[in-house]
């Protein structure tokens, strides 16, 4: 019988065999040496360090051009970026909220770079009110942060340009709109606390020596901001009589005082108070270590309500007087459960958050801690929400899972109530797919909870394109959501698995640390069993998985890629923390220590973290999988040096013909604010890119 071959095999391979033979830019090594506890470390990339020369700007551009080169010759590129504009383009509006005389909500249209800020007023005339899209020509400024004051009378709002987590910050009259004062700079990783719209409470570090985007800031302190003065006339509240990396302020709602988060780690802070009704008061220690993490929920006068896990790894509430603030007078309010806390206050009631297996439940208590009830869901998946100003009658909640776009829902306080009140119109077929929760056992014989999301009646064969996502750190919690850029992988007959893996916050404090320091690996070794399972249960096979994580989960690709090669077909580490070596060298990168521990510690943490750093463990003539490195070229949090290096190292050691890129997106950063077209392209790439070296030659869509 004669085979026919259609055009579109011929083109694929076609492109498949030029592909094979890619010609990488040198990349050049020049000696440079790290000496930890007697021990040498090679560091041939090191120039790659310095982000404003003008060779590492050259080695951008020619690494960019092979990437897109590439990218651009894959067949199934133009075919994925049309659905995907055209599942994206859908009206997202958001919950509102009341500000003074007006309700404020975002709206994007489907397509725009940015969401707009509208507003209406009492008789529902709608009006823009602020369009983040006339910040920047091309989309890459965006809207990073908007706090009112108490009567809605005045706004600031912080502008981060390209991707940065540096701002500037603007006041506006609400009523007039016009801009009040000259723009504050140099402003970063900070909150706007009002203070009778006489001026406001925000952070900053002392400007860096060096490059902007990479010089350690380590000196985090709070300044009081006069509406009118000049930002050098600016008062510091806290900060600068000892060195911490993380310092932010807040005024309660009734504005008679001023709380002070102090800390050196991404977990643990101290807490202060400022009495604002008195002009002479000092600023006073409630808690003075940085043992615990402590936040606080509400007041009531002089009755605090904290949020710790102060003998309580899964959090609670506690209450106390701030005159007799011992740990000793600490009585509890909403009790330490089995599940995970995150509360929220409105309408008179507090919201209590929890996770169930990273799945939500809420219960609504008064501010005695009685419980009210268990507020009823519309399924299972994220709900988030509840907030709101004491007298609201009506608070907001959205919920999502992997299947069901984020849907806005009113909720009424008294009744518990709840309906539908934005429900976008998007063009995905939700019966169609589902979603299951499994749970599969880790080397260490932990049981591991992971999701898995696939269209109805997918054949377990073993040949399903599969994305394994991941994080693993930070006490940071994977939660069921909602991506259009997933919608469209599952449409084409892709299964997207997310593993909760140790490290995260899914079961709070305990399995956080499970997955710090020296026991880091017990993450890497997750995210491998959840893998096996995937292959074992027939769901996939190692040719046609992929490993997917960003930041800290860019870590968790990078080191899985390099323990274990031969266990995915495709990695995709995306703004990873890669030279683990060197992280805490960079802006405020020694803040996660309490995560990763450093390289200086000790000669027991040099040893495990050289263990696996993927920068340092790339070895020569190895057959790494297809690997697409992603990064942003003004990434100032986890700088794109660390992509860099570990490009350059895989590129150098690569055996085999599986290719490894670097998509370096320019005046891009660590990825919130990025503009709606080059999100889409992006995740275009990525998919393209998997795909494509699965060897899959035609789409499903």
């Amino acid at each position: 019988m004669k085979k026919t071959i259609t055009l579109t095999a011929i083109v694929c391979t076609l492109v498949m065999n030029a592909q094979t033979k890619i010609t990488y830019p040198e990349t050049k090594k020049i000696d440079h040496v790290d000496t930890y506890f007697g021990e040498n470390i090679n560091d041939p990339y090191h120039w790659l360090e310095d982000d404003r020369s003008a060779e590492t700007g050259t080695w951008v551009k020619m690494q960019n051009d092979v990437t897109y080169r590439y990218l651009s010759a894959i067949p199934l590129r133009d075919q994925l970026k049309s659905r995907m504009e055209k599942l994206w383009n859908y009206e997202k509006i958001s919950a509102p909220f009341k500000e003074g005389d007006y309700t404020y909500y975002y709206k994007n249209n489907g397509l725009q770079n940015q969401s707009v800020l509208f507003r209406k007023d009492k008789s529902g005339k709608e009006e823009l009110f602020l369009d983040p899209n006339t910040f920047s020509k091309d989309g890459t400024s965006s809207l990073g942060g908007i706090s009112f004051s108490k009567d809605g009378s005045l706004v600031a709002y912080e502008i981060s340009e390209g991707g940065s987590d540096w701002r500037k910050v603007i006041v506006l009259d609400t009523k007039t709109k016009k801009i009040i004062g000259n723009p504050l700079v140099d402003v970063k990783f900070s909150g706007i606390a009002w203070f009778k719209n006489e001026g406001f409470y925000y952070s900053s570090y002392d400007k860096p020596v060096g490059s902007e985007l990479s010089a350690k800031t380590d000196q985090h302190k709070l300044y009081y901001h006069k509406l009118k003065a000049a930002q050098k006339t600016d008062k510091l509240i806290f900060g600068g009589d000892i060195k911490r990396r993380y310092v932010g302020g807040s005024v309660s709602d009734d504005e008679n005082y001023l709380f002070i988060s102090a800390a050196n780690s991404t977990t643990g802070n101290e807490l202060y108070y400022l009495d604002l009704s008195k002009s002479d008061s000092k600023i006073v220690s409630l808690i003075d270590n940085y043992e615990t993490d402590n936040d606080v929920l509400d007041n009531k006068g002089s009755k605090l309500y904290l949020v710790t896990n102060f003998k309580a790894p899964n959090k609670r509430v506690v209450t106390f007087d701030l005159s007799n603030p011992a740990k000793e007078n600490w009585k509890d309010c909403i009790a330490e459960t089995e599940n995970v806390l995150n509360p929220n206050t409105g309408g008179g009631s507090i919201f209590a958050s929890y996770m169930r297996d990273a799945v939500s439940f809420i219960k609504q208590f008064d501010y005695d801690g009685n419980l009210i009830r268990e507020v009823a869901l519309p399924g299972i998946g994220t709900a988030s929400g509840f907030g709101g100003k004491e007298k609201e009658t009506t608070l907001y909640f959205s919920f999502t899972n992997y299947v069901t776009p984020n849907t806005i829902y009113s909720f009424d306080v008294q009744s518990g109530k709840s309906e539908i009140y934005q429900q976008p119109n998007v063009d995905f077929k939700l019966d169609n797919f589902e979603s299951k929760q499994v749970f599969y056992t880790s080397k260490d014989g932990t049981r591991i909870p992971m999701i898995i999301t696939y269209k109805k009646g997918t054949p377990m064969n073993g040949k399903n394109p599969t994305i394994l996502y991941g994080y693993g750190g930070f006490n940071i919690s994977l939660t069921p959501s909602f991506s259009i850029s997933n919608a469209v992988w599952l449409e084409n007959g892709g299964i997207y698995a997310v593993a909760n893996l140790r490290g995260g916050g899914e079961y709070g404090k305990v399995w956080h640390d499970a997955g710090t320091q020296l026991k880091k690996q017990n993450v890497f070794d997750d995210f491998i069993a959840a893998a096996e399972y995937l292959i074992q249960e027939n769901y996939t096979s190692s040719d046609y998985l992929a490993i997917k994580g960003g930041s800290n989960g860019g870590l968790l690709v990078g080191a899985v890629m390099t323990q274990r090669p031969d266990l995915i077909k495709v990695a995709l580490p995306a703004v990873g923390v890669l030279d683990m070596l060197r992280y805490h060298t960079f802006t405020a990168g020694a803040g996660w220590a309490y995560d990763y521990g450093t390289a200086e510690q000790s000669v027991e943490m040099f040893e495990y973290i050289k263990g696996y750093s993927p920068v340092h463990n790339v070895k020569p003539g190895t057959r790494y999988p297809a690997t697409l490195v992603t990064t942003g070229d003004h990434d100032d949090r986890v700088v794109p040096a660390h992509s860099f290096k570990f490009a350059a190292e895989l590129q150098a050691k690569q055996a085999g013909e599986n290719p490894v890129l670097i998509r370096i997106e320019v005046n891009a950063g660590h990825g919130a604010g990025k503009s709606v077209a080059a999100t889409i392209q992006e995740n275009v790439d990525i998919q393209a890119f998997t795909l494509f070296n699965m060897g899959i030659k035609e789409l499903k869509l």
